[in-house]
C-alpha cells in the first residue's frame, strides 16, 4: 500500500474518531468508505470492524450510566441473526461488485438520515429488532452500521443521552460478531499502530469539539465526509468492472 494510501486511511480514522466522540456515531460512516478505497471491500470492512469495537468501548466507559437496557438486548437479537446474512453476501459477491454496493449502501443510509424521514412502524414492538437486523446487516456488509440505528432514534423520538451508550453496545456485539464471522485478514503492524493514534487523537479532539460544536452541524459534517467518500468507492467500484 502506497504511503500516501496509508496518510489517507490514517486521516479518516482520526477524523472518524472526533465525530464518533462528538455525535455517538460517525466512525464507520467517515472512515469506512475510505478504507475500503484504500485497503480494498473486504479488508477496509473489516479493519473499520475492528477499529469501530475499539471505539464503541472507549466511548461506552463515558457514558454506560445512561444505558438503556432493554433496547439494547432487542437490538443485539437482530444483530444475531443478521450477521451470518451479511457475511455470506460478502463472501459470494466479487470486489468491484462489494465496492460499488458498501458505497451505495452508506450513500443511501446516510442520505436517509439526512432527510430525517421518521419511519412510523418502528415504533412498535419490532422496531428495535427490525433496526438492529438492518443494523448488523449494513455493518457486516459495508462497515456502516449507525444510520439503520439514526433512523430508529429519529422515528421514536429517542433522546440522545440515552442513545450514545446503547449504540455502542450494540455497536460493540455487531462488530465483534463480525470479525468472526468474516475472520481477520493480514494487516500490517504498523498500519494498525498509526490507525491506533489516530484513533486516540480523533478521540481527543472530538472531546474537545464536543464542548463547543454544535451537534447539527457535526452530524453535517459525518454527512458530508461519507457521502463523499461513498461517491468515491462507487466510482472506483464501477471503474474496476470495465
Amino acid at each position: 500500500m502506497a504511503l500516501l494510501g496509508a496518510a489517507l486511511a490514517v486521516v479518516a480514522v482520526a477524523l472518524g474518531a472526533a465525530m464518533q466522540r462528538v455525535t455517538g456515531l460517525g466512525f464507520a460512516l467517515v472512515a469506512a468508505p475510505f478504507l475500503v478505497i484504500i485497503l480494498g471491500p473486504f479488508t477496509g470492512v473489516v479493519l473499520a470492524n475492528l477499529l469501530s469495537a475499539a471505539i464503541n468501548l472507549v466511548v461506552l466507559a463515558s457514558t454506560f450510566r445512561a444505558l438503556h437496557r432493554r433496547l439494547a438486548v432487542e437490538m443485539i437479537v437482530g444483530v444475531v441473526v443478521a450477521v451470518p446474512l451479511g457475511a455470506w453476501v460478502v463472501a459470494s459477491l466479487p470486489g468491484p461488485l462489494l465496492l460499488i454496493g458498501v458505497g451505495s449502501i452508506t450513500a443511501i443510509s446516510v442520505a436517509w438520515v439526512a432527510r430525517g424521514n421518521p419511519l412510523r412502524f418502528l415504533r412498535g414492538r419490532a422496531g428495535p429488532v427490525l433496526s438492529g437486523f438492518t443494523s448488523g446487516f449494513f455493518n457486516t456488509t459495508a462497515g456502516t452500521g449507525g444510520p439503520p440505528l439514526a433512523v430508529y432514534a429519529v422515528s421514536t423520538d429517542w433522546g440522545q443521552r440515552s442513545f450514545v451508550p446503547t449504540v455502542q453496545v450494540v455497536g460493540l456485539v455487531t462488530n465483534v460478531l463480525s470479525l468472526a464471522a468474516k475472520g481477520t485478514p493480514a494487516l500490517s503492524w504498523p498500519l494498525l499502530l498509526a490507525c491506533g493514534v489516530a484513533m486516540t487523537v480523533g478521540i481527543a479532539g472530538g472531546q474537545v469539539l464536543s464542548r463547543w460544536l454544535p451537534e447539527e452541524r457535526a452530524r453535517g459534517s459525518v454527512i458530508g465526509l461519507a457521502l463523499i467518500g461513498s461517491i468515491i468507492a462507487v466510482g472506483k467500484g464501477v471503474s474496476a468492472l470495465w
